[in-house]
């Protein structure tokens, strides 16, 4: 039995005539009627009863009537919110993000994504870079916004470079400085994040090149609370510039830090190996197309994704370069 035979047998019911039936199904009368007899066949009852008047569903056809009316409208509300779900003009898109982009970057993206399409859905989920890769791999998100760049079979779009300075409590000894190395952190107990975060590998990697081991006193995943651990005095940090004094009432002072390779890239990232969703592919094109206007030439994602927008349809409109605040 299949999901046309209900939508015929409603048909059926509603006309209570075979001949009336057949016509606004537009098949000949004989195959309704075999499409009737294989049906009560297939269920081991009979459905409608029949006499000189027509046909009229017993009780048992009006059971099976109801749990056609339930399949068909089930069915029917499927398609519709798929179709809602995949248009480019009103679907939804799946981002991640890292915690520490909810209060700078995400909220930009989205702002001026939403001034060329108003009405497409952006689910968002903030959790670390683990995690993120972890959702990305299970479909549960499309795109994220995270940091460092992942391996294996994602795409890549570079969103924001984050230089990383020396996050101190106010009232410091370093808190005047107008620059400070790694080694002017010895002895100081120092707050970061825990090992097996991407950030803390950058951390760990640029105290070993200095030759310096920190000691650590507080770990936690969230830059916001570090920076918080931080402004009431209980250690120091290496956060990016940019967060430093924002995260939470501006209680810690940044201090440029003097190290090679003292930075973030923040990106855009996607797996490769499957296709997005049309509105998740019109995301990740009009951020392709912003980066380029920042940059004032040409962009393209490192591992373009397998869906394009669909024809026929038109490209978010390109808006006029803009120059961004230096990070430094």
């Amino acid at each position: 039995m299949q999901l046309e035979d209900l939508r015929k047998l409603l048909v059926l019911a509603e006309h209570e005539q075979v001949t009336d039936a057949a016509a606004v199904l537009e098949v000949p009368q004989p195959t309704l009627s075999r499409l009737l007899a294989r049906v009560e066949r297939e269920l081991g009852v009979r459905l409608f009863e029949r006499d000189a008047r027509g046909v009229h569903p017993n009780p048992y056809g009006e059971l099976v009537l109801a749990a056609a009316r339930d399949l068909t409208g089930r069915h029917d509300q499927l398609v519709r919110d798929l179709a809602d779900l995949l248009d480019p003009d009103s679907g939804t898109v799946r981002l991640a993000f890292l915690d520490s982009m909810a209060t700078s970057l995400v909220p930009r993206l989205l702002h001026e994504f939403r001034a060329v399409a108003p009405r497409v859905r952006v689910v968002l989920t903030q959790e670390p870079n683990h995690e993120i890769l972890r959702d990305l791999a299970a479909g549960t998100a499309e795109l994220a916004v995270t940091s460092p760049r992942p391996s294996g079979p994602h795409g890549w779009l570079p969103l924001q470079r984050q230089r990383l300075a020396v996050a101190v409590p106010a009232g410091h000894r370093l808190a005047g400085r107008t620059r400070v190395r790694l080694r002017d952190l010895e002895g100081e107990e120092f707050v970061t994040v825990p090992p097996g975060f991407g950030f803390r590998a950058l951390v760990d990697e640029l105290f070993a090149g200095a030759g310096v081991v920190p000691r650590v006193a507080f770990e936690s995943v969230d830059l916001a609370t570090i920076e918080g651990l931080v402004g009431s005095g209980l250690g120091v940090a290496l956060l990016p510039e940019q967060l430093i004094g924002q995260l939470i009432g501006g209680r810690a002072v940044g201090v440029p830090l003097s190290a090679a390779g003292a930075e973030r890239m923040v990106g855009l990232t996607w797996r490769t190996d499957r296709r997005p969703a049309p509105a998740a592919a019109r995301f990740l094109a009009f951020l392709a197309e912003q980066a380029a206007a920042d940059r004032a030439e040409p962009a393209r994602p490192t591992s373009p994704p397998q869906a394009a927008l669909p024809r026929g349809r038109p490209q978010p409109g390109r808006r006029s370069p803009r120059r961004t605040p230096p990070v430094s």
